[in-house]
């Protein structure tokens, strides 16, 4: 390949994973389906269901299209092979060609059907259509829907091709191909697993993630999984009817307190251990007086005389969890980014110190 072909090649790949998973970029340019089309898709606050039956339509026709784009594309940056004349073109080009023009003709065949009686046969109006009274149809629901849906005390979080929404009767979940739609009363939610991040993104700060299984007691109606951050775990469960049962081997970290104390353990552990003097016994923690101390402050992140933490004298007195809630206590509420970094006075004797100076004991 000529690099004509290599540079078109790759800068369209990478536009086409964009444009299909749209990163924050993409957003803000204004290069997604919603926003091209927002003339015809309409408003979603305005009618949220009608809305994503167009959309998803859109967007898979959309998607399908850029097979068909890129060999235009390659019309113009590898002209020598003839690709505008696929009689001309080279077989494997042709091929090509034939699947990039198969692909938007079994989408558009689908969006056919799926439009057929006003959208009664897409999988969004089928699901709804289950949860209609015998004398009203889907439509009925639909309109449930979004009257809910305007409301503005409903639940709602998640990147726009993963959004979470609960209104007060329903659980949504938005993607990029469809929306999943279950009813509160008839929904168990378990919190399947949780996943622990050093750091967001977003806000420098460690997070954690999880995943709940939302299945309808209706076995018709497909389970689908919902992730969202554990601080928002309170703010959603405030907004179900239903309980969220969690699997035994996960625990949610519901504030910022809690994934800075696991964080700060976590730091700890890899930091040089501090071995007692076999004539010293531990005593307990003198701030939960529940365990032992289990800790000691040792100056370890640079020489004895250089930066400005300081060596601390104190024998151990703490365990590990009140030393953190101890550091969590001095930090700014408002600068959370840079707790990790920070340095604080011992409780006891108030030399400053940094998480690299908190030595567990051995």
């Amino acid at each position: 390949m000529d690099s004509p072909e290599v540079t078109f090649t790759l800068a369209y790949v990478v536009f086409a994973v964009c444009f299909v998973f749209t990163p924050t970029e993409f957003h803000s340019a204004g290069l997604t389906v919603q926003n091209l089309l927002s003339g015809w898709l309409g408003s979603e606050d305005a009618a949220f269901v009608p809305y994503h039956l167009r959309r998803t339509a859109a967007t898979l026709l959309c998607h399908s299209l850029l097979p068909l784009g890129y060999y235009v594309g390659m019309c113009f940056a590898a002209s020598e092979k003839r690709l505008y004349s696929p009689s001309q073109a080279p077989e494997t080009w042709r091929v090509f060609l034939l699947l990039a023009l198969t692909l938007p003709a079994i989408a558009c065949a689908l969006i056919y059907y799926w439009s057929r009686d006003r959208w009664a046969h897409h999988p969004l109006a089928r699901t709804l259509a289950r949860y209609a009274l015998p004398q009203s149809g889907w439509r009925a629901v639909a309109s449930s829907v979004d009257t809910e849906f305007r409301r503005i005390d409903k639940f709602a979080t998640g990147a726009p091709g993963a959004r979470v929404i609960v209104t007060d009767t329903w659980v949504l979940k938005v993607t990029t191909y469809r929306v999943r739609v279950a009813q509160q009363q008839d929904v168990h939610l378990t919190v399947t697993e949780s996943q622990q991040r050093d750091l967001s993104p977003d806000s420098n700060l460690p997070v954690q993630l999880l995943t709940i299984r939302v299945a309808s007691a209706d076995p018709a109606v497909p389970a689908f999984d919902i992730r969202l951050h554990s601080t928002e775990y309170g703010e959603l469960c405030e907004k179900l009817r239903a309980p969220i049962r969690s699997a035994a081997d996960v625990v949610i970290h519901q504030s910022l307190g809690d994934l800075f104390l696991e964080t700060f353990a976590s730091l700890v552990e890899v930091n040089p251990a501090y071995s007692v003097p076999s004539s010293q016994d531990l005593e307990a923690c003198i701030g939960c007086m529940q365990t032992r101390a289990s800790v000691r402050l040792v100056k370890t992140c640079q020489e004895a005389d250089e930066g400005e933490c300081q060596q601390c004298c104190c024998r151990p007195m703490w365990c590990l969890t009140c030393m953190g809630k101890w550091f969590a206590s001095r930090q700014d509420p408002q600068r959370p980014d840079t707790w990790l970094a920070s340095r604080v006075p011992c409780p006891t004797c108030r030399a400053r110190f940094c998480i690299l100076d908190v030595c567990a004991v051995r």
